[in-house]
């Protein structure tokens, strides 16, 4: 035991003093961190304010769109403003939210009804848990945001949250400005006339003045007189045809106007048709596996059912990561004549098993390092209300779905390490090893392809019958573990894993006995099954 274990300490150490081994630490969190920020970043500074020409042949629908463009700059702004103070106010909150449980439509009553009794005359704000206030965002209104005095109201009341000496709040850029037609057009010349004017700023061969200033012309909305009628349809020019936030707001904003005229046509109520859209009926989902009392489905037990999946792939990456590990190792201490120095003190098996658990001990440090990194950027990046992380952890971290992950995750590695180990014993070059390693990538990408399947029927036939094969045995059961599978299917795949890593072990072993010590080319089916049936040791 003790030479396996200096072997596998021997293993450990040659592949953590590589620079491919702290760069695939560093990178990871790395990769994390820009795919939160790189967005973010992107939204606020990457996309420069959209200058937009609107018009409007009737005078309420330019309105409506006008104010559109209103809301979509107040709404850009409010963001930033919640970001901000959540940042500034994070140890506040962080304490405030550990003992206290709001509802967001009801401080969004509370939000309303204090600002409607503010006029303006009125002197300082109240503010009622503001820090609350940052986590309901997209909640708020459109009404609020577009009266000018109660979003004035709305933004001091959660600017005056802000701790003394906290950073000041920058305003962001305008999502979208509203510049002038030139002035040779007016809103009477006719569409061809404002399109062929203005073809050439569309397509940026020129840049359009605006206000002492020459910017790039996003887009054209004109906008028919009769455009409540459903007779004439929206002209809107643009070479961006990725970006649709604009025409979406504009047309969505116009189609509701459109059906509250005719509500009133129709001498409908408006209130009453928006009282009745409002209706939602609502549920409360039980699981009958639960304990008597627990049964009510909550967002931990939502996240419990895919959290497997995140398990299914640090395995595949486990795997596909020792096979790069042993197979480069073993090939280059072939070549290098250090396999024959190993024998000398060691056995094969001994080799075999001090290999194996080097490069495990290896994937585990890197996934440990991946796994810490990733929680700690989330909860630094999110911010003290990311409780979603502590419901992933606490959906995850349960006897039950632990034990049965630790299990099937070490016998699946177990299982392709072994495996690979044998194959790198018979190969001397990387390109002899690829040939044998292209038959089992396809048959590990099978469940990475049933990986979203599993969740919906984890006790289905198909997820059932595949937990029985071996190769793939590991992957569907840790994807079924949150589904509480049929005690039969747990106890009968565990056995069957144990007799299948012993086995793989047992052939690997022959194989690795043979074909670590030889050179040229790589041996015959026939040959290999001869070795096989060899007895020597």
């Amino acid at each position: 035991m003790i030479r396996i274990y200096r072997v596998a300490l021997r293993e450990y150490m040659e592949n953590a003093k590589t620079k491919g081994f702290w760069i695939g630490i560093l990178l990871f969190p790395l990769m994390i961190w820009l795919m939160l920020e790189v967005p973010r970043f992107l939204e606020e500074k990457g996309i420069p304010t959209r200058h937009v020409i609107i018009v409007a042949k009737d005078d309420a629908a330019g309105d409506i769109s006008r104010q559109r463009l209103t809301l979509l700059n107040r709404q850009k702004s409010l963001s930033s403003l919640q970001q901000h103070l959540a940042k500034e106010t994070a140890d506040q909150r962080a304490e405030m939210l550990e003992n206290t449980e709001f509802d967001a439509a009801e401080l969004l009553e509370k939000l309303e009804e204090g600002l409607s009794q503010i006029s303006p005359d009125a002197g300082a704000i109240n503010p009622f848990n503001p820090e609350q206030l940052v986590e309901i965002g997209d909640l708020v209104p459109d009404e609020l945001l577009l009266n000018d005095f109660r979003w004035k109201a709305l933004k001091n009341l959660l600017l005056s949250q802000l701790p003394e000496g906290s950073a000041a709040f920058v305003e962001p850029e305008l999502r979208f400005k509203e510049v002038s037609l030139p002035g040779d057009l007016t809103s009477e010349s006719t569409n061809e006339e404002i399109e062929n004017a203005l073809r050439p700023y569309l397509r940026s061969e020129k840049l359009f003045p605006s206000n002492d200033e020459n910017v790039d012309l996003f887009a054209l909305v004109i906008i028919p007189e009769n455009v409540f009628d459903g007779e004439s349809q929206i002209r809107f020019w643009s070479t961006n045809l990725a970006d649709t936030d604009l025409l979406d707001a504009i047309t969505n904003s116009l189609s509701e106007h459109a059906r509250n005229l005719e509500y009133e046509k129709r001498e409908i109520s408006t209130a009453d048709v928006t009282e009745i859209a409002a209706l939602r009926i609502r549920s409360n989902n039980f699981n009958p596996n639960k304990e008597a009392g627990e049964e009510k489905v909550g967002i931990r037990d939502k996240i419990r059912q895919y959290a497997p999946i995140g398990f299914v792939y640090l395995l595949w990456i486990a795997i596909f990561s020792v096979a790069q590990m042993l197979l480069n190792n073993t090939i280059e201490e072939k070549s290098n004549r250090i396999i024959e120095v190993l024998l000398s003190s060691v056995t094969t098996n001994e080799l075999l098993l001090g290999k194996v658990f080097g490069v495990a001990a290896v994937g585990v440090t890197m996934q440990l390092a991946w796994i810490g990194s990733m929680i700690t950027i989330l909860r630094l990046k999110a911010g003290p209300g990311a409780e979603w992380v502590v419901d992933l952890m606490a959906a995850v971290i349960s006897p039950e779905l632990l034990i049965g992950f630790i299990f099937y995750f070490v016998t699946g590695y177990l299982f392709y390490a072994f495996l690979f180990a044998g194959i790198g014993s018979v190969c001397n070059t990387i390109k002899d090893a690829q040939n044998f390693m292209g038959p089992i990538m396809l048959i590990l990408m099978v469940p990475l392809g049933t990986m979203m399947f599993i969740p919906n029927d984890p006790n289905g036939t198909i997820a059932t019958a595949m937990s029985w094969i071996p190769p793939w045995s590991p992957f569907i059961m840790m994807n079924r573990m949150a589904a509480n599978p049929p005690m039969s299917d747990i106890v009968g795949t565990g056995v069957m894993m144990i007799v299948s890593v012993i086995m793989v072990f047992w052939i690997s072993s022959r194989v690795f006995r043979v074909g670590v010590l030889r050179t040229g080319q790589p041996p015959k089916i026939l040959e290999l099954l001869g070795w096989l049936r060899s007895s020597n040791s």
